[in-house]
């Protein structure tokens, strides 16, 4: 039995710093089999995770030794916080580590929905000249909506800035009268609803929880002005897929990028299947080889220090 199970990809780096100490298994696959994982947790004191491996009541109950949970990324809505702090496991997330992938991930969606062009490959192979469809827009000038000013959004406002984009932002965490917004020239709105009627592009950076469900609904998306852009690298579940499919269908919104879905992976015959105004991409935003290298090591060094303080 191995002190430290590891359920997702990981930075080998990382992983071979931990078996210098510790009995580790190493199997990404144990992500779709949770028998198998359920099997491996017998003896283990931590457990590594990224966002696929549910880390719930019945998983922590087959775990009697555990008392750290590592969190390759930031978002937590996989594991059963709660029930981790009853059981007094510690949760560590990878805060900041990702956060530069992510808000480049978000410019990059910015430019390539607003100026379009980028999809006309196939065309100009086929010996298409399509100019006129081809002509897109700028995004220097236009208004970027921020929902939620953490540290992601923060990295995406600075760049954005520097592409000539008026940011607004609204989160309730932050007072108006916080030095954050003044320190990143960010115009901060009192309500969600707000901010939508004034961007030309959303970008939502919230975590998923019981205020966050859908909070991108039927009903907000018609707020949203005519010819807009939403852009989800945040978590599936805040926007709801089927009102936005239909915005999306009808027109009502230009175009959205997805890297995350209230349904992951995405079955085939999805609800954005044949739209070709949207990007979707398979919950990779915070993955890069940089940011891997980064969020492994981090979480390695985390709870290998967490195991030290807290002896079998």
């Amino acid at each position: 039995m191995s002190d430290i199970v590891i359920s997702e990809f990981m930075e080998e780096g990382a992983v071979e710093s931990l078996r210098a100490h510790r009995t580790v298994c190493y199997d990404p696959s144990l992500a779709d089999d949770p028998a198998r994982l359920t099997r491996c947790l017998r003896e283990a004191r931590a457990l590594i995770v990224r966002n696929r491996t549910q880390v719930d009541a019945e998983l922590l109950a087959a775990a009697p030794q555990l008392c750290v949970v590592g969190r390759l990324g930031v978002g937590l809505d996989n594991i059963d916080t709660a029930h981790c702090r009853l059981r007094s496991i510690e949760v560590l997330p990878a805060t900041g580590a990702n956060n530069v992938a992510v808000a480049e991930y978000v410019i990059a969606a910015m430019l390539l929905l607003v100026r379009g062009s980028f999809a006309m490959t196939a065309e100009v192979e086929a010996g298409r000249w399509p100019r006129g469809a081809a002509i897109g827009g700028e995004v220097s000038g236009r208004v970027l909506g921020l929902v939620g000013f953490g540290g992601i959004a923060r990295e995406v406002a600075t760049r954005a800035q520097a592409l000539g984009l008026s940011l607004l932002a609204h989160d309730p965490a932050l007072a108006t009268d916080a030095v954050l917004w003044r320190r990143h020239n960010v115009q901060p709105v009192d309500s969600i609803e707000a901010l939508l009627a004034g961007s030309d592009i959303v970008s939502l950076h919230v975590p998923l929880n019981a205020q966050t469900r859908h909070l991108i609904g039927s009903t907000e998306l018609a707020r949203m002005r005519t010819g807009a852009c939403l852009i989800n690298a945040a978590r599936g579940g805040v926007v709801d897929d089927a009102a936005l499919s239909l915005a999306l269908r009808e027109g009502r919104l230009a175009a959205a990028a997805l890297d995350v879905f209230e349904v992951e992976p995405l079955p085939a015959g999805s609800l954005f299947e044949g739209l070709d105004n949207v990007l979707l991409t398979p919950h990779i935003a915070g993955v890069t080889h940089e940011s891997n290298t980064r969020v492994s090591r981090m979480i390695a060094d985390a709870v290998s220090q967490r195991l030290e303080e807290y002896p079998a």
